[in-house]
């Protein structure tokens, strides 16, 4: 299926939307131009030492390099954006506690080189946005709880670097937009939790990835993308440890991804046309322990290029291209328990990993082409070791090279 040029591209999307928002009225288009390049090192860090607080804390530290983000509401908007970070973002966050974290606590630490987004509600946007991350910097993010005497109710903490962040959003509106990420700088994303007591849910959670686009429609929207992601870095790697004395539930994950498209819509039309190359060796570790445990969860995502097209509405259309080289795709899972009932290790590795969907109630279709290349070794590790008894004791390890699901089905199946 032949893809229409630049001027056809925006005149269908724009007619979509018209057709899709029934009552929004198009008008002239207000051309955004950004040119961003950042040069020198952008860091963030708190540290908070507390000895007892009732409710809770909550932290935030972020760290960006670059930054746009433009909106439109009943109209029409194109955007030329390029963005170019050639220095470092980290952000850190550190809470030390003797005694109690409170009933809930969430801390949250996120470094990005670019981060560009748009938003359209019953309007268009079109147009193109580039981000580069130049080689030798680097985008890290650590977060760590440190209270081994210490306890909590619920406690959440989330650490996320990203080298090259897009996100496109409409709301009854439509897109037509390319998107182009190129990143050389090595991503962390390293934290964790030390508690000696934990009442309710500890969810201690990584995100690492080189390139990311997510593209989220709603309220009968209709999308164009195209994207070009390419990962040339040496490492992206989430890696998160935690050690609990006793916990009701205990969760630890870690995520990390060469190059990830996200689109998910509702409405009438999702065109994805995707091409991925990565080469970085990207490697996810969760290791977790408490000595006595309700449950204990230990997740471990570890994926080269992956790209989700879902449409909840009549029609997908995808062109994938994926290539996988270089230094490797690596997930390690690891729980240690010593008395409890559920313990739970997952460890996925995949070098190509592609799901596309449509609704099935809503006469959907698809049109899919497809083409994922490796060169890479892929490992997952999972292990479980209960020093004591369990209810229950659960693993998995999973290593794939190439992984692709087309499918049509009813909302919610």
């Amino acid at each position: 299926m032949p893809r229409p040029g630049k001027t056809r591209l925006a005149g269908m999307i724009a007619a979509t939307a018209i057709c899709a928002a029934g009552t929004s009225q198009a008008q002239t288009a207000s051309p955004v131009i950004n040119n961003q390049i950042q040069l020198g090192d952008v860091f963030a860090t708190q540290t908070l030492d507390v000895v007892s607080v009732q409710e809770g804390v909550g932290l935030e530290t972020t760290a960006t390099g670059n930054s746009a983000a433009g909106s439109v509401v009943g109209t029409d908007m194109s955007v030329i954006s390029n963005q170019t970070m050639a220095a470092s973002a980290r952000a850190t966050t550190t809470v030390n506690a003797t005694g109690s974290l409170g009933a809930a606590s969430q801390i949250n630490t996120t470094a990005t080189g670019n981060a560009a987004s748009v938003y359209a509600e019953q309007g268009t946007v079109t147009g193109v946005l580039t981000q580069i991350a130049t080689y030798s910097p680097d985008v890290t993010a650590r977060g760590y709880v440190e209270a081994p005497t210490g306890r909590a109710g619920d406690l959440g903490v989330a650490t996320t670097a990203v080298s090259n962040s897009a996100g496109i959003n409409l709301v009854n509106g439509s897109a037509g937009v390319r998107v182009n990420q190129s990143s050389a700088a090595d991503v962390l994303a390293d934290g964790g939790a030390t508690v000696q007591y934990v009442s309710g849910t500890a969810n201690v959670s990584g995100v690492a990835a080189g390139n990311s686009v997510a593209l989220v429609g709603t309220n009968t929207s209709a999308a164009r993308i195209a994207t070009s992601q390419v990962n040339t870095s040496n490492l992206v790697q989430a890696s998160q440890f935690t050690a609990y004395g006793n916990a009701q539930t205990a969760r630890t994950s870690a995520q990390a991804s060469g190059n990830i498209v996200g689109a998910v819509n509702d409405g009438p039309l999702l065109d994805v046309a995707s091409n991925q190359y990565n080469q970085a060796y990207v490697r996810a570790q969760a290791e977790g322990s408490a000595y006595q445990f309700g449950e204990g969860v230990v997740d471990a995502n570890a994926v080269g290029n992956s790209v989700l097209a879902g449409d909840n509405g009549e029609a997908v259309v995808l062109d994938n291209v994926q290539v996988n080289t270089g230094g490797g795709v690596e997930a390690i899972a690891s729980f240690t328990g010593h008395e409890g009932y559920d313990a739970y290790s997952r460890a996925t590795a995949i070098a190509n990993d592609v799901t596309a969907y449509s609704c099935s109630a809503c006469v959907g279709s698809m049109n899919v082409n497809n083409r994922q290349t490796n060169d890479a070794d892929v490992g997952a590790d999972a292990r479980t070791t209960i020093t004591g008894s369990a209810r229950s004791v659960n693993s998995t390890a999973t290593a794939i090279g190439n992984n692709a699901n087309f499918f049509v089905s009813r909302p919610g199946s």
